[in-house]
């Protein structure tokens, strides 16, 4: 019985200098050592926390919050007017390509992957 338990202890070694990667009692003490780390950071945080009050609103750098939750979205397209409008002529072709349809997308990914593929294979 002790040779089954030895031989089933073995298939956990990876390599013959004694160093394993997979060493549950190591794990187990990494993953708690973690936790209890983690724990005592966390409890540095602000005990002065009061959950419903004005502490829960959300920042909007120091103007007060609509009543109309429209009003208060920004859009991407003007987030980010700078940067389309700088590489207005790539996202036209990719606009263009864009179809919501998943199959365009793998079939995409199956050509790029493929020619990688024979890019990889060439060299």
């Amino acid at each position: 019985m002790m040779d089954i338990i030895n031989e089933l202890i073995k298939t956990f070694g990876t390599n013959e200098i004694g160093y394993d990667l997979w060493n549950p009692i190591v794990w187990i003490t990494a993953v708690i050592i973690i936790l209890v780390i983690t724990y005592v950071i966390r409890s540095f945080g602000n005990k002065n926390y009061k959950k419903d009050s004005d502490q829960t609103q959300i920042f909007l750098s120091g103007n007060p919050e609509a009543e109309d939750k429209e009003l208060m979205h920004i859009k991407g397209q003007n987030m980010y007017w700078g940067f389309m409008e700088t590489l207005k002529f790539p996202y036209k072709l990719l606009d263009k390509m864009h179809t919501g349809n998943i199959s365009d997308y793998i079939l995409w990914y199956v050509i790029i992957l493929g020619a990688f593929l024979l890019i990889i294979g060439v060299i």
